[in-house]
């Protein structure tokens, strides 16, 4: 059942990365922070993602250490703060260099581990 569990959520956090991906293509920072639609639905999938990041397991995350987990732990508690300028730097950040960072190495590992990816128990 935990197997299933961590791929679910390897799942979400790859469909969220995706999303913030194709939503901020082509936008720079001041773009990104102005627009009020697509910040709000960044920030929202940016919550998905380090929600799910935050229930994965530490046997799974062990399995694939160039993962910034600490980076997604450390930035969870930022999204839910105040608007802001700390809520912007993390924003940014996070779609700048967590996101892209993220979606590369779950490619990596979708294909040196599928095993870790795959709904069966």
């Amino acid at each position: 059942m935990a197997q299933i569990i961590s791929s679910a959520l390897l799942g979400i956090i790859e469909q969220a990365g995706t999303a913030i991906a194709t939503l901020i293509e082509g936008l720079d920072r001041g773009e990104l922070l102005r627009s009020r639609l697509t910040r709000g639905e960044v920030l929202r999938q940016l919550k998905t993602l380090a929600d799910s990041v935050g229930q994965i397991e530490v046997s799974v995350r062990r399995e694939m250490p160039e993962l910034d987990w600490t980076g997604w732990d450390a930035m969870r508690p930022r999204f839910s703060g105040p608007s802001g300028q700390s809520l912007d730097e993390a924003l940014w950040f996070a779609c700048e260099s967590l996101v892209p960072a993220t979606l590369l190495w779950l490619r990596v590992y979708q294909e040196s581990l599928p095993e870790l990816f795959r709904m069966t128990p």
